[in-house]
């Protein structure tokens, strides 16, 4: 059998509206055995086992249960002996089912919400975000006010757009089937599938109903949402995940865009994490010198990676977090916080600074494991506590009716167009306000000289 290969992630409870749908969001990595602080290997898959692998329930199981052994960060096991899950169910795992329902039991006694079984359609699913692309159409969707399934956006040159989609298009069935009462992840299943394979969509356009098949293909992901200079000398960079291997590229790509800015916005509001590796890089186009993260595992041992010098961008820099930044977006935001080299502006992050390895198992599922904890550059655990921003912006229920929360989420609805220019976003407007009077004050040092 092909042998299992594993990967650190962050991992969030979060769920990520996608290019083409929904999935579970997961987070960053390194080969087996790897220290967490090393490089991801893009040249290694996740993918299934072959067609002609068929390992035995039971080894399944066992594989589970050692890498537990081995690896879990807690090495009490939440209080428990874990020999005792070794023999549990001798005898009794005739099937992969079973050997699945066994894991998730075994799992669910340690008592951690981040350490879970993956099935085989969960687990391609992350292997395709690492991977930058998913199978489907190429269209954002969510809920309307009344909860109907309505198309957010096409994606630019995918083949929802060249079938004609539109934004606020309402999705009425798909192949046939009536989506009301449909969740998002629900109606991305449905319309996610094999390459080259057509999904029938029923539409409500005005009124009017309109069948539409669409052919699926590969669909990009893009981890840079926006890129927009703001008033003429303020950068806005949008980065919704570091999850895909193509982040680093696209922040790069946004701060070479914004070459003319004076100072610049990364938004990292309702990021629920990705990569390490991503983390560690975005840092580093920031930072000229100093440490960025610090990971320690079950017996201690602390490795710390620091800025390799190659600071790509020096401008005065402004964060904004919330409670939907975790895990890497908290790792990249203490890191410039701690160096002294970003102001943070919203509210206190969701809070997890823990790392978790994901494992392909021999059937094609995997298994996330917590491995190690993070620290940040002050040697702050921020598990369960979050990142305090240096200026708090809170939102009010009145605020968030309003439309003064970000700027991509208004309370009308996702068919509704913002943008960040309009300045209606509180927390942006804040962000964008402190920089303006620091990028002054930059200038005026200058001429002073």
């Amino acid at each position: 059998m092909e042998t299992a290969r594993k990967h650190f992630f962050f991992f969030s409870l979060f769920a990520l509206i996608t290019l083409i749908g929904s999935f579970p969001f997961l987070q960053a990595g390194a080969s087996d055995r790897q220290l967490v602080a090393y490089p991801f290997d893009a040249s290694r898959t996740l993918g299934r086992a072959k067609s002609d692998d068929k390992p035995e329930p039971d080894q399944i199981y066992y594989k589970v249960w050692r890498l537990i052994k081995e690896d879990y960060v807690d090495d009490k096991f939440n209080g428990q002996n874990w020999d005792i899950w070794r023999h549990r169910y001798d005898g009794k795992l005739k099937t992969t089912d079973d050997a699945h329902k066994a894991i998730e039991t075994m799992l669910a006694s340690l008592g951690d919400r981040y350490t879970r079984f993956l099935d085989n359609d969960a687990f391609d699913d992350e292997n395709s975000q690492i991977h930058a692309e998913l199978c489907g159409i190429g269209i954002q969707i969510g809920l309307n006010k009344v909860q109907n399934i309505i198309i957010i956006a096409p994606i630019e040159d995918t083949p929802a757009q060249k079938a004609g989609l539109q934004s606020s298009d309402e999705i009425v069935e798909i192949d046939g089937v009536s989506t009301k009462g449909y969740s998002v992840e629900e109606a991305a299943k449905h319309i996610r599938g094999s390459i080259n394979t057509k999904v029938n969509l029923t539409i409500l356009r005005n009124k009017h109903r309109l069948k539409v098949a669409v052919m699926r293909a590969r669909i990009p992901i893009k981890a840079v949402q926006t890129v927009k200079m703001l008033d003429g000398d303020i950068g806005y960079i949008r980065l919704s995940s570091f999850i895909s291997q193509q982040a680093n590229r696209e922040m790069r790509e946004a701060i070479s865009k914004l070459g003319t800015a004076k100072g610049l916005i990364l938004d990292l509001r309702e990021n629920p994490g990705g990569l390490l590796t991503n983390a560690i890089e975005i840092a580093n186009m920031f930072l000229d010198h100093g440490n960025i993260v610090s990971t320690v595992d079950r017996d201690g041992y602390k490795t710390a990676q620091t800025a390799d010098g190659n600071q790509l961008c020096k401008k005065p820099l402004c964060i904004l977090i919330n409670r939907g930044s975790a895990s890497a977006s908290e790792i990249t935001s203490g890191a410039l916080k701690d160096n002294g080299r970003a102001i943070l502006v919203g509210q206190k992050t969701f809070g997890k600074g823990l790392v978790q390895g994901i494992n392909r198992l021999e059937d094609g599922s995997g298994v996330n494991i917590t491995i190690a904890k993070y620290l940040t550059p002050a040697d702050i655990d921020i598990n369960k506590k979050g990142i305090t921003p240096d200026q708090v912006v809170e939102l009010s229920d009145e605020d968030l009716k309003a439309g003064k929360g970000c700027w991509w989420n208004d309370p009308e609805g996702p068919q509704v167009k913002r943008q960040p220019e309009d300045f209606k976003d509180k927390q942006l407007k804040a962000a964008f306000d402190l920089l303006k009077v620091k990028v002054g004050q930059s200038a005026s040092v200058a001429i002073g000289h």
